[in-house]
């Protein structure tokens, strides 16, 4: 098993790769070459010839984060380019500042349940276990219970939702919330 041989085999392939990954076409021969030299540089380690494939192209994936990562790190952001601001909160960290008056203003046994599940980290397997309740039963009790939630704040607030659910933004409604 020899360079040539193996690049002969391989070269198409590789650029076909590296064309779905780079924009640049003079990119694209760079990187090629510098797969070329890593594997002429490394070939005598691979032992079994079925694995000379996964090697290369393992090479070309590396090769190509390591290509972006220096793009990235040349590359000098003015203020001004910036499509946001430090400053700025996010839709969720807005809202965040709700999430604990609202749970508080839910039943008990909700607000306990949201409050140890969702603010303390302890998962549903270990609530349900710690409270002698079914995981079943507690996993739609924890939906119940985030529905509630969702409910407060969608009487404070009009909410956006993408198609998965995500919240985009939102926009308060003129009564005003009196919970946060």
């Amino acid at each position: 098993m020899n360079v040539e041989s193996v690049w002969r085999e391989y070269q198409a392939s590789l650029k076909g790769f590296l064309h779905k990954n780079v924009a640049s076409p003079d990119d694209v021969d760079d990187l090629l070459q510098d797969i070329l030299l890593k594997s002429y540089q490394n070939l005598h380690r691979i032992h079994d010839s079925k694995k000379v494939k996964a090697w290369l192209f393992q090479i070309a994936n590396n090769t190509i984060i390591d290509f972006y990562r220096r793009r990235g790190r040349n590359q000098k952001v003015e203020k001004e380019e910036l499509w946001y601001s430090q400053s700025d909160k996010s839709v969720l960290q807005q809202l965040s500042l709700c999430v604990v008056p609202f749970i508080s203003a839910l039943p008990k046994q909700e607000a306990e349940l949201l409050t140890a599940i969702e603010i303390n980290g302890v998962s549903q397997k270990e609530y349900a276990a710690q409270h002698g309740i079914k995981y079943s039963t507690l996993k739609s009790r924890v939906q119940k219970s985030r529905q509630l939630l969702f409910n407060l704040y969608s009487n404070c607030c009009d909410l956006s939702l993408d198609e998965h659910g995500n919240l985009i933004e939102f926009q308060e409604k003129t009564n005003k919330c009196q919970q946060c």
